[in-house]
């Protein structure tokens, strides 16, 4: 079998790095966030991230006994796929829906096209995306704090509702997460802390959030959009630090995650302002992990001494 090697240019620098720290650094960024979500949205909520967490190394284990495969579950890779489809889900899912979203992410979306490394875009993503085409009712009924008052704005979140929230504390809310929605969208705290860990911790690249939310908080300004309501909610904080800056589905080159980030942006804000979905996050990622390849193969770098191809 002949092997293909990819030249590229040097340093080549190696560190002692592993799946499993890596994984383990962004089960930690995570934390803040699941346990906010608890606060606001109760017990349920930790529920179904357990249950969740748990589908998707059960899917995983079983599928490379059936397949005589290595375990792989120990690299706690489906440990975080896991926990992102959670944070993806509101509080009132029934529990078999999310259940059928692990199976989604981690068989048909990972397993399938051979386990990680190999799959063409973010597992929890699809398996969020299938999740709110197959079952829109039920991924669109949010949950609410415990001691929120239930009115008009107890079907929608901040952005279906940005007349509401103009005449709130906007900031404040938003920031905290005192509103109803997903699991890991709500509390802009916590996902910016998690967030601000995994740079410090060179667990991911701040080139990517960087590029997305630079480009979604200008994009919002010279298009007459409320920057704080755009920026801290929806899915933007926890796309841009947990899903964007996915190793597998992300671009590797400077050049291209800069890309990368900016047709983000430009993706979301297009669907958010323009489109008939107030959140755009979900299907800007998608698109856009479909596009790295390319992006990677335009922006490699040539190695000195070599060529350009004509």
């Amino acid at each position: 079998m002949d092997k293909k090697l990819v030249i590229s240019a040097s340093p080549h620098i190696t560190d002692s790095s592993t799946t499993r720290g890596l994984m383990l650094n962004v089960i930690i960024a995570l934390l803040p966030t699941a346990v906010v979500s608890g606060i606001i949205f109760g017990a349920r909520s930790l529920l179904v991230i357990g249950v969740t967490a748990a589908a998707c190394v059960g899917f995983e284990a079983i599928y490379n006994i059936l397949m005589k495969k290595p375990q792989t579950v120990g690299d706690l890779s489906a440990v975080v796929t896991g926990i992102i489809l959670a944070f993806n889900l509101p509080s009132t899912i029934p529990l078999w829906i999310a259940i059928v979203g692990a199976f989604i992410a981690i068989v048909v979306t990972k397993q399938l096209f051979g386990g990680l490394g190999c799959n063409f875009a973010n597992p929890a993503l699809v398996g969020r995306i299938a999740l709110f085409i197959g079952f829109a009712s039920r991924m669109t009924t949010y949950g609410f704090p415990a001691k929120a008052a239930v009115d008009a704005l107890a079907t929608a979140t901040p952005l279906a509702t940005s007349g509401a929230f103009s005449g709130m504390s906007v900031f404040g809310t938003l920031l905290l997460g005192n509103y109803g929605g997903v699991l890991g969208e709500t509390c802009s705290l916590t996902l910016i802390i998690g967030g601000i860990f995994l740079i410090v911790t060179k667990t991911i690249d701040f080139m990517i959030p960087a590029a997305y939310i630079g480009t979604v908080a200008v994009l919002s300004l010279v298009l007459g959009q409320d920057v704080v309501l755009q920026l801290l909610s929806g899915g933007l904080l926890l796309g841009a630090f947990f899903m964007a800056t996915d190793y597998v589905t992300s671009p590797f080159t400077l050049k291209g995650k800069l890309i990368y980030g900016i047709g983000l942006g430009v993706l979301t804000c297009l669907i958010r302002f323009y489109g008939t979905m107030a959140e755009g996050v979900s299907f800007s990622l998608l698109l856009m992990n479909l596009l790295v390849p390319y992006i990677n193969k335009a922006t490699r770098q040539i190695p000195l001494g070599g060529a350009k191809k004509k």
